[in-house]
């Protein structure tokens, strides 16, 4: 079932559709957290599948008005960009270092070497795109199925020592993620359904995003248990503070700006700091207020300081 009189099935439609929305909300946060590396390289990863399903999806159609051979340069261009960025992502954002050589090395050597010679230089002297097929998906095909292999085996290596259950149940994700991307060399080998190579490559980036999710929350608890102890408060340990601010029922964002408060900081250096509107933090200032019952900043230090005293 194609959709908008287009070559895009409906399903290949629902993904990109899904994967808008969650680039979009990805976007906004990497804004309001610049320095995360992570959402970066995962931003990119969704970009880049994005290109894919919908240059996949779109091409190649004759009622396009581009050239049907560009329109096919495109289509496997986006796919091996694509599988292309694997390694490098799980090289980065999982620190698979043993990784390194292929991320930077391989990839370009094996898979967009061959992509530019077959598919783009011969294929636009020959225009015979199912023998450049047969010749041109040789080497990456074989690439794919090795480097598939030394990805399973980086990942065993880091976490071979101790592993909680955590880790386990996150290695076995990094190994349901990683399979499908050996689809995308299969399916540049053989001719496949739309909707079967679409749902193959879509679901290595799903539990690539549940993993993204699941290590984000992760790093935002180190990060703000981190935080809680950059601010030595006067008369109370750090982990005691955060137990008198939790019994309030206060936000990590509230603890976080109650600690500024203590610092001396004014509203506007605080909405500077945190990357939020100054009228942002005076809201979670008066929640603060409301929650401790208090009145001024003087009060509601002095109360989070003495609340098991």
């Amino acid at each position: 079932m194609l959709v908008f009189g287009t070559q895009i099935h409906i399903v290949t439609a629902i993904f990109i559709g899904l994967e808008i929305l969650m680039f979009i909300f990805q976007l906004a946060s990497y804004f309001y957290w610049p320095k995360d590396k992570n959402r970066e390289w995962y931003l990119l990863l969704l970009f880049l599948m994005l290109l894919y399903n919908i240059t996949g999806g779109l091409f190649p159609d004759p009622l396009i008005k581009i050239p049907i051979n560009i329109q096919e340069m495109i289509a496997y261009g986006t796919g091996f960009l694509m599988a292309s960025y694997f390694p490098f992502y799980f090289y980065k954002a999982f620190e698979l270092k043993t990784l390194r050589w292929h991320a930077l090395f391989g990839v370009p050597l094996f898979l967009i070497l061959p992509y530019i010679i077959f598919f783009v230089i011969i294929y636009a002297i020959n225009g015979e795109l199912n023998v450049d097929i047969r010749f041109g998906m040789i080497v990456p095909f074989i690439y794919a199925i090795v480097l598939l292999w030394v990805i399973f085996w980086a990942i065993r290596h880091k976490y071979k020592t101790e592993r909680d259950k955590n880790q386990y149940l996150e290695e076995i994700a990094m190994h349901c993620a990683v399979t499908p991307w050996l689809a995308l060399a299969f399916f540049g080998l053989v001719e496949e359904s739309q909707l079967i190579e679409v749902l193959c490559t879509n679901t290595g980036i799903i539990v690539i995003t549940a993993l993204f999710i699941a290590r984000s929350v992760s790093n935002a608890r180190q990060e703000f248990k981190k935080k809680i102890h950059e601010v030595n408060i006067e008369g109370i340990k750090p982990d005691e503070f955060l137990a008198n601010c939790l019994h309030y029922g206060l936000t990590r964002t509230e603890i976080l700006i109650v600690q500024k408060i203590y610092k001396g900081m004014r509203n506007s250096d605080i909405a500077n700091n945190m990357f939020i509107s100054e009228e942002t933090v005076k809201k979670h200032i008066q929640n603060t207020f409301r929650k401790t019952n208090v009145q001024n900043r003087a009060t509601l230090i002095h109360k989070l300081q003495n609340h098991h005293k």
